[in-house]
């Protein structure tokens, strides 16, 4: 694995440190994916588990739609890869789930986050509010949750890259 990733500026503003390390984490996912086949994105972790590089990006990609379209703009788009029955969907993978049709979404609901979050300042507050306690959220919480949440996932992801080709690093 190649690292051409670049921590945000040490001296960036507030705005710019948030969205440069968002994409810092998005990065660091694509790159623990990189050069693997189809079959080795849906290995999963380790049984009874079926955490697996391909389920992180379809479940970050459901992540990205939740907080940036539903949530924060108020959109209801719906869910990608789960349903009511099956709220772990992003998680089952079968032979037919390919990485090209998982990056491309991720993707897609990445550039569909950026767009909503160019309309609002760090203190703007969403549309949709938690569910818990009926408040909004603003887009400085938004952007701290989803570094978070890319900081967890990536941890994982590490380690199943490891334990796939016993590629190592951030």
């Amino acid at each position: 694995m190649t690292n051409d990733r670049r921590e945000p500026a040490q001296n960036a503003a507030e705005r710019t440190m948030l969205e440069g390390w968002l994409d810092y984490h998005r990065d660091t996912l694509a790159l623990k994916c990189a050069g693997l086949t189809d079959a080795q994105l849906r290995t999963a972790s380790v049984a009874p588990s079926e955490l697996s590089l391909m389920g992180l990006v379809r479940h970050l990609a459901e992540v990205e739609r939740s907080w940036f379209r539903k949530v924060l703009v108020g959109e209801d788009p719906g869910p990608i890869y789960y349903t009511e029955e099956d709220p772990d969907g992003e998680f089952h993978l079968t032979e037919a789930d390919t990485w090209q049709e998982a990056y491309t979404t991720w993707q897609e609901e990445i550039e569909a986050a950026r767009r909503h979050a160019a309309g609002f300042t760090l203190d703007d507050l969403s549309r949709g509010v938690s569910r818990l306690s009926q408040e909004p959220f603003s887009l400085r919480w938004i952007y701290t949750h989803m570094i978070e949440e890319y900081a967890r996932h990536n941890g994982h992801a590490d380690l199943i890259r490891e334990r796939i080709d016993g590629a190592t690093g951030e």
